[in-house]
């Protein structure tokens, strides 16, 4: 750089900060870009939210009958509560109470202790899987194989605890096992389905979901979310890797 091209900056840059009008200026243009980063930032997040708040609300109301049926369906079965609550982690090991038809029978937890030896997952001792799990009712094993069960979450997506795509949100009991590299999947809202629900769904193993779920955080965006929307209807109807 010459002694011209010196000159040149300062009175382009350093001289006009030296009077009030400058300086005004200077701040005004520091913060029309400080927030034009923000919008390039958080704008596919305020996207997200926006289609995920709308959808969300328009499935619940034209889905109502279904959970009226669903809901009179699992009264009538055993004549305990229609919807099942438990805690899940959410977005930075934020937790919350996640929604869920009942699909088990009435002492479901208490049972579980008797089950964990025979876990299908125990290699990883992260996720529990067992093959024709006795603690589902017969009800239930048609309302999971087309995760008609999962539809109440629809609410915790609607004031958002969840996304309609993201990570299946894990117990707190599974968060306590993680390795540092697991940790990632915590690093967006949880979703009601994603990559490995349309992957094969409870037959991936716990390693094959992570490394799943972190390829969707690499490369989200709004299109990557509504072709995984897409695709879960098939993947629901094949009734592939449903508990």
């Amino acid at each position: 750089m010459n002694e011209h091209e010196i000159q040149q900056l300062l009175i382009h840059h350093y001289f006009p900060v030296q009077r009030p009008l400058g300086r005004w200026r200077l701040a005004l243009n520091f913060y029309y870009e400080r927030l034009n980063w923000l919008c390039w930032i958080n704008g596919g997040d305020v996207l997200k939210r926006t289609f995920d708040f709308s959808a969300s609300l328009t499935a619940l109301l034209l889905l109502s009958p279904l959970f009226l049926v669903i809901g009179l369906l699992v009264k009538l079965q055993d004549g305990g509560p229609v919807f099942f609550t438990q805690i899940r982690v959410g977005k930075h090991g934020r937790e919350f109470k996640m929604f869920k038809v009942r699909s088990m029978c009435l002492n479901a937890e208490e049972k579980l202790k008797e089950l964990i030896a025979r876990n299908q997952h125990g290699g990883q001792g992260v996720t529990f899987k067992i093959k024709d799990d006795p603690r589902i009712t017969k009800l239930g094993r048609w309302l999971r194989k087309l995760s008609l069960d999962e539809l109440p979450q629809l609410y915790n997506v609607l004031i958002g605890d969840m996304s309609l795509v993201g990570p299946r949100p894990p117990l707190p009991r599974e968060v306590k096992r993680y390795t540092l590299a697991d940790h990632r999947r915590l690093a967006v809202k949880p979703g009601i389905t994603c990559f490995w629900q349309i992957s094969g769904r409870s037959e991936i193993d716990f390693n094959g979901q992570v490394k799943l779920d972190v390829t969707y955080i690499e490369t989200r965006n709004f299109w990557v979310d509504l072709k995984i929307l897409a695709k879960t209807l098939p993947a629901v109807l094949s009734g592939k890797g449903a508990c």
